[in-house]
Parts: C-alpha cells; structure tokens; sequence
C-alpha cells in the first residue's frame, strides 16, 4: 500500500494542574473537552482530550496533568510549537479576548505570508493561533466562550526544533512522506502531500546547533501523533518503517484509536493513530467530556480511580 500524511491526529503535552489546564483550554481557547480520562500507563493522572466539537482527528491536543510536575525546558529534540488554525480577519478578536483574561499574547511579524499570535498556556507551553485560509473538514465547538465564526478549526502545525536538520528532514521527506515547500531563515516548512487539504499538514523545523537540548516535564509536548485512516494503513506504515530500521512499537489499543510509537532521528516520540473508533465511542456525542470514562481493562477499579484523581470542573 502507498503510505501517504494524512496530517496531525493530536499533540499530547505535559501539564501541572488539571483544573487550570481545563480552565486555559475550554475558557481561553474556547475548545471542547471531547475526552476526560487516564494516563492508561498510568491511571492515577488524568488524560484529557480537547477538541472541535466531535473530536476529529486533526484538532486534537491533549494533555497528561501531573500535579506539581516540575517545569520542563523547551528545546531541540522537541516539538516545541502548537499552532491552531482560526478564520481569516479573527486575531484582532482574539488579542483582545486573550487580554480580557488577563492572558499576554504578541503579533510579531509576518512569517511566511501568515499572519501569527504567540501566547503561553499556564504553563507556559508554547501556542500560536494562526490566520489560516485553508480549508477544513472540521466541526468547530460553538458550546463555549469563543463565537463560532472566531473559533478554532483545528491544529494548523507542529514547530520542531532540531540540532541536525538533515536527518529529520530526510525521515519527513522519505519514511513520513512529506516535502519541502519553503524555508525562511533557520525555519524550514514541510507539506504532506496534499497541502492545505485539511488540519494539520504542516511540520515547520527550526534548525538551531546551538539550541539547548529540551526536558519534558510540564510547559512541554510529549509527542505528536500523525493519521492513519485505519488499521490496514497504519501496519503499512508500520512497515515501511521498520524496513527502514526504525524502531517501532508494537499496536496498542487506546480505545479511541490504534497507536504506533517511534522517535525521529532528533528524538522526538512521534506517534501513528488510526482515525476511529472516535470519541463517541462511549459515549454519545452531546455527552463527550463531561463524566470519567475508561477503558475495559480499568472499569473495575473505577470507584478507587475516581477517588485518587483531583476534582475538576468543567462548567461551560
């Protein structure tokens, strides 16, 4: 089978408090909880999901909150940038709604014919909102506090910052199948192959020999997750590469999807997830992120699970 990127599935960052991750990502983003669950390696964290408003593959960022995880360095060998994509004309909107919260937001220069706002969640992982005209096959969350016709449409692109381009640059174009279509200073940018089809078909990598390497802890991304649209292609990709020597985990069940894990040659853990089941999997769609839900194996500890894991409250 030909393997081609059908784009971001998620970004899974490391957060401290749960309840001010929540706050910052429903209130300040204005993005659903499509997810509350575990960390399944480890049911004493929570694993939540926030997203458009079914949890389509491409909008998805994630977070594992450790309370009172020390704070993490961004650097090389990271994904050290999240940007979201938001309509043409809305980042006007959006400073001024990021200062009503008291949340310090920058519009630096044009970069790259796009028009970009820098902020930081609480614990300061890096975040862009970007003016994007592209189109997008997702279903934007109209339930919280940003209008819909301001909201994210899904995750834009994925910034990596990398000691020796080369070799990442060589997996992206060979093994992950993707192409060089522009650079801007030490900053090169890679399409999947069918550019500006959907979220998340950008991979920007800054080049930095100097950078200090990075520390995953709170304030970071812990991995990225790319879209396979089944099993049948994910084994495919798969294949391709442990053929090329990379090495690879086995498929493991994550009850929303079907992973695959492996790290790029800067050391980035990239991830392969299938698009389906889907987030309603367990839950009806009106229904998503609002009560602890969890896979099989863990369903009978639930009442010792519930009890062990920190309050959270949602709200609108």
């Amino acid at each position: 089978m030909d393997v081609r990127p059908a784009g971001l599935h998620h970004v899974t960052a490391i957060a401290s408090d749960p309840q001010a991750n929540a706050d910052f990502y429903l209130n300040a983003l204005g993005m659903r909880l499509v997810k509350q669950t575990v960390n399944f390696d480890d049911p004493g964290t929570y694993h939540l999901y926030y997203g458009d408003r079914a949890g389509n593959p491409g909008t998805i960022m994630t977070f594992f909150p450790w309370p009172g995880a020390p704070k993490g360095r961004i650097g090389a060998g990271q994904a050290t940038t999240t940007s979201f994509s938001v309509p043409e004309g809305s980042l006007g909107w959006w400073q001024q709604h990021l200062a009503s919260l008291g949340i310090e937001a920058t519009r630096p220069a044009e970069r790259l014919e796009e028009d970009v706002l820098t902020l930081r969640d609480p614990d300061g992982l890096a975040i862009e909102l970007v003016a994007s005209t592209d189109a997008h096959d997702t279903d934007p969350w109209d339930g919280g506090r940003v209008p819909v016709e301001h909201a994210i449409r899904g995750i834009r692109a994925v910034t990596l910052t990398e000691h020796d381009l080369e070799r990442t640059a060589g997996m992206l174009s060979g093994q992950l199948g993707f192409r060089l279509v522009a650079e801007d200073g030490d900053r090169f940018r890679f399409h999947t192959t069918e550019a500006g089809a959907g979220v998340g078909t950008v991979v920007d990598v800054i080049a930095d020999p100097s950078a200090q390497p990075g520390l995953v802890a709170a304030g970071t991304v812990h991995h990225i997750a790319y879209r396979a649209p089944d099993p049948s292609a994910q084994l495919s990709w798969r294949t391709r590469l442990v053929e090329g020597g990379v090495g690879v985990t086995e498929v493991r069940d994550r009850t929303y999807f079907q992973s695959i894990y492996f790290r790029e040659p800067g050391g980035v853990l990239l991830e392969i997830a299938t698009d389906g089941p889907g987030f309603d999997y367990d839950e009806p769609l009106l229904e998503l992120g609002r009560k602890l839900r969890l896979p099989p194996w863990l369903q009978p500890d639930q009442a010792q699970i519930e009890a062990a894991l920190p309050p959270l409250k949602i709200g609108a």
